[in-house]
């Protein structure tokens, strides 16, 4: 049922695949809800997901249950720790990244009525530049573009900052710099970024500081867990908490009045949340 709770809403983003992105989300949000925060971790790559094998949740239900209406969306979410839920998505299900009218219709009413109250949902979007990016970091408040020192990682981020900035009117980036070897080589990655778009894009790019490679967080992705509940006093455990502290502390740059079903909404396309608007007219 719908409730007077705004949701922040973060998409954690990434030019290309394996540079880390997924690793960065889940300790992201297991580090949010260890700071107190009630937290929702979605994984937004609907054919491709592989939250729940990092974090080693066995799942009977996904999204794709939901959308076909065997099961609620409180159905399929799953309590992963305390003030910690996930949201699972299918894998290897293609139709899953290329949803209906009226199944993006059914999944926008699920979530507004799921019951869960959270005060961040953290969003792990599929890499590169798809229309499921586009969307999922569009209707987020904070997009978070997890980048490593690889001359394809660095090309393909810019190269999704620019889409979304040019062509989406998305004029704010936090730069996450992921397997460094110190915080020198972090900052260097960051201002590479900065100094190509500042020259050609209208975007401003924020630092929210570096992921250094270590062999703990090998341990931890091996062991199915997060390195923030594993090994919190690593190299890389104490780095993830000084990004959940950066990411707490930010303001957001949209306004924070978006519901989870608001969030939805603006997902998919206008006439889908015309045909939600309607269909709950009726209802009522």
């Amino acid at each position: 049922m719908h409730s007077e709770h705004p949701v922040k809403v973060i998409a954690v983003s990434s030019g290309k695949g394996g540079v880390g992105k997924s690793s960065v989300a889940v300790n992201l949000a297991a580090g949010l809800a260890g700071i107190g925060k009630s937290v929702m971790l979605l994984d937004a790559d609907l054919g491709m997901a592989n939250v729940d094998v990092l974090l080693g949740v066995k799942t009977k239900f996904d999204l794709q249950h939901v959308v076909s209406g065997e099961r609620t969306l409180d159905e399929i979410v799953v309590d992963y720790s305390s003030g910690l839920k996930i949201i699972p998505a299918a894998s290897g299900i293609s139709k899953m990244a290329d949803l209906s009218p009226m199944e993006q219709a059914s999944l926008i009413r699920a979530f507004g009525e799921l019951n869960d109250l959270v005060d961040v949902m953290v969003v792990d979007t599929a890499a590169g530049i798809s229309s499921s990016v586009i969307s999922f970091t569009k209707a987020s408040h904070e997009v978070l573009v997890v980048v490593c020192d690889e001359p394809a990682s660095i090309t393909d981020a810019y190269a999704l900052i620019k889409v979304l900035s040019q062509e989406h009117g998305i004029n704010r980036f936090q730069i996450v710099a992921n397997r460094v070897v110190d915080a020198e080589q972090g900052r260097k990655l960051y201002e590479k970024l900065v100094s190509v778009a500042d020259l050609y894009l209208d975007a401003a790019l924020g630092y929210l500081g570096c992921i250094p490679e270590d062999k703990k967080l090998k341990e931890a992705v091996a062991s199915q867990c997060t390195v923030v509940e594993k090994h919190p006093y690593s190299a890389s455990g104490i780095a993830f908490q000084n990004l959940v502290r950066r990411v707490d502390e930010l303001t957001p740059c949209k306004p924070t009045t978006g519901y989870m079903e608001f969030f939805v909404e603006k997902i998919f396309r206008p006439e889908v949340s015309h045909q939600v608007s309607s269909i709950g007219q009726i209802d009522g």
